[in-house]
């Protein structure tokens, strides 16, 4: 059995069964490819993949838990590579990050900045998806850390460490009836079209719960992933805009009325998540820390040193985390 060898059928996993691609992605010969995988089910004696002809149509049972195995062989020869690294240079490398508009667009930026200025030798790549995608490109080690509001306790195979708290604003334009109003209410901001999230993006479910909660059902006419285009179309005149607080801006969106609703919705909270196992650089370290003051790297290893989920969580049980 052969490193290669695990690599081929992980990343022929990965890339849907087509042998091409996969080729293609590790600038190799298709034939190769199919050769050493035949290799390898002569020696463990099955079938990884089931064919048709000389076609791959699915993974069998037993190459489900061997591929399983084999990423996480993968992943201890990437930490092993990792921690050679450390020891060598350590202000030298990449970091990946996968997170949403939002986070890219205004929690991250000032971070970058800083990281990049103190690490000019580390490459810093950012992918951006929905929390179900940000969290799958974690776990199977596609990037190092995923940043979001939702969607991360869905992958067991994720240490997740919480960040900061952060609510929601109303915005409307300047003429709209609610910018003369007082104190906002649910019931008010159920007689208007609302602008807001996509489902599953920023915190979406914690507004949908408060109005379920007084039984009310908000008109939402248009949704959007990314807070600018939501801002767009309340200027438009399309409905009452729900964004998160961090994404308005005094300065530059002075022609909309910003009104606080911090009362109406619980406050979300956005975490950092890594897969289990993973060898943290110590510029890696030093970037969680920057994201989240409170997450020290004497923080970072003793969450490191949690068992489960429920021991993480109780270490930040009395944690008070920033407000964004």
């Amino acid at each position: 059995m052969k490193l290669q060898q695990l690599r081929y059928i992980w990343e022929v996993s990965r890339n849907g069964l087509n042998v091409s691609s996969t080729a293609q992605a590790l600038y190799t010969s298709q034939p190769g490819i199919s050769k050493q995988i035949r290799l390898l089910e002569d020696e463990l004696g099955v079938e990884i993949f089931a064919r048709s002809g000389k076609h791959l149509t699915r993974v069998t049972a037993a190459g489900e838990r061997i591929i399983h195995t084999a990423g996480e062989v993968l992943r201890k020869c990437e930490n092993i590579k990792q921690i050679a690294q450390e020891f060598s240079n350590e202000r030298t490398g990449a970091l990946s990050i996968a997170t949403t508009h939002t986070q890219a667009r205004y929690a991250l930026p000032a971070v970058i900045k800083r990281f990049v200025e103190q690490f000019p030798d580390v490459s810093l790549h950012m992918q951006q998806g929905t929390p179900t995608q940000i969290a799958e490109m974690a776990a199977d080690g596609t990037v190092d850390f995923a940043i979001a509001t939702e969607g991360l306790d869905q992958f067991g195979d994720l240490i997740m460490m919480p960040c900061y708290r952060w609510n929601r604003c109303v915005i409307v334009t300047r003429d709209h009836p609610l910018a003369q109003e007082g104190k906002l209410t649910l019931e008010r901001l159920a007689e208007f079209p609302l602008v807001t999230y996509v489902f599953g993006f920023t915190g979406r479910s914690k507004l949908d719960d408060a109005f379920s909660s007084q039984e009310l059902t908000p008109k939402v006419v248009f949704t959007a992933a990314d807070a600018d285009v939501i801002k767009t179309y309340v200027r438009l005149g399309i409905g009452v805009g729900i964004v998160a607080r961090m994404a308005v801006d005094e300065l530059e969106d002075d022609d909309l009325v910003i009104l606080d609703a911090s009362h109406l919705f619980e406050a979300s909270i956005t975490s950092i998540g890594f897969r289990k196992g993973t060898f943290l650089r110590g510029y890696m370290s030093d970037f969680i820390q920057r994201f989240a003051p409170h997450l020290t790297r004497e923080v970072q290893e003793k969450v490191l040193q949690c068992r489960s989920k429920s021991e993480i969580e109780e270490l930040f049980r009395h944690t008070e985390l920033p407000v964004y």
